[in-house]
């Protein structure tokens, strides 16, 4: 009889059986991480070396830029200050969670509240996405959440402290009611598309587990006012805190040193030819150009204050900001990642005709 030779057990390393030839890599290597690039923020980036450009033209030209991107900043600080506050204290409150008890009732009440709390509610154009993939997916109508999503890139609380500060308190309030009617165009606009059955299926396929913000919107919990009794919160507004300061301050210095060339370089007779009072199609044309010019609307205002100061109308520089806040390459991007194609045309196309309509109807306001 044969007696079989017991077989040593096969060593095993830390992720299974180990390999007759051991690899050059282990499988329980830790993956690479990002980057150094990628981790690098591109717009303080360019800050610098934007200085160190123009030092290099001229240090004159290079001295006088900062100088005056340090003026502006330190005119804007106190609307700074209050918008950096504003926007973490929602965060660190949970005030966000009040955005869902806007999207319950008759639906063309529904409307009028989704355009209300995008207009006044603390989302920028790509962080809405989430809630916007929660809504429909809790079968919200979509005239109601399209109200919500045009309304919102236009203006927050953040928005308006900002805008008050660089183009005053009566353009920040005309913007905020434009952005509200724009929400409310498009949004019965929809209403009225979606009785045809145009837009049966909204979200793309794959697109619906609710995203991110899908717990936030669906448990409505209450709103815990005063966070700084809370280390947690208070923690949560501290990061908020100087999250959105980095965010707002990158963006308003490089704004103000491009502005500081616009104005030394650019000339005002042309500005004004182009979007002046004097020309009829200044409007829509200032809402076209919004569409590839517009990029931060944060880093939009002092631009615009700049070709306000060299003749450009008020009109037109609402139409850019309103028309451009909508259908920017970030926030048309995002928007076309998570919807079908009609509900995306349906968005850009509303998004245009509301800019344009409220844009009139504040100059008609301005000639009266």
């Amino acid at each position: 009889m044969t007696i079989a030779t017991p077989v040593p057990p096969e060593k095993t390393s830390c992720c299974g059986p180990k390999p007759a030839v051991p690899e050059k890599t282990s499988c329980c290597a830790a993956p690479a991480g990002p980057s150094l690039w990628s981790r690098i923020d591109k717009v303080w980036l360019a800050i610098p070396l934007v200085i160190a450009g123009l030092a290099l033209v001229s240090l004159d030209l290079a001295s006088s830029t900062v100088a005056f991107a340090a003026e502006q900043v330190g005119s804007i600080a106190p609307w700074l200050l209050l918008a950096v506050g504003l926007a973490a204290a929602a965060k660190a409150t949970d005030a966000d969670r009040l955005v869902a008890r806007a999207f319950s009732g008759h639906p063309p009440r529904m409307v009028v509240f989704g355009a209300l709390i995008g207009a006044l509610s603390p989302f920028c154009s790509c962080g809405v996405v989430p809630l916007i993939v929660a809504l429909l997916s809790m079968s919200v109508p979509l005239s109601a959440v399209l109200a919500f999503c045009l309304a919102s890139p236009i203006m927050d609380p953040a928005m308006f402290a900002v805008t008050a500060g660089t183009l005053g308190t009566d353009f920040a309030i005309a913007k905020t009611i434009a952005a509200i009617g724009v929400g409310i165009i498009g949004g019965f606009g929809v209403m009225a598309l979606e009785h045809r059955g145009l837009f049966a299926s909204p979200l793309k396929a794959g697109v619906g587990n609710g995203g991110c913000a899908a717990s936030s919107v669906r448990s409505v919990k209450p709103v815990h006012w005063a966070f700084w009794n809370d280390a947690k919160r208070r923690a949560v507004f501290g990061r908020e805190a100087l999250s959105n300061a980095l965010l707002l301050g990158k963006w308003l210095i490089l704004a103000y040193m491009i502005e500081a060339l616009m104005v030394r370089y650019v000339p005002a007779s042309s500005i004004a030819a182009v979007l002046g009072p004097d020309n009829p199609f200044a409007v829509p044309m200032a809402a076209i150009v919004g569409i590839p010019a517009y990029l931060n609307g944060y880093a939009a205002l002092p631009l615009v204050a700049g070709l306000i100061d060299m003749g450009t109308s008020k009109a037109a520089a609402m139409a850019f900001l309103v028309g451009g806040a909508v259908t920017s390459v970030p926030a048309a991007m995002a928007v076309g990642a998570i919807v079908r194609p009609p509900v995306f045309a349906a968005y850009l196309a509303f998004a245009m005709i509301g800019a344009l309509t409220v844009s009139l109807a504040y100059a008609a306001w301005l000639a009266i």
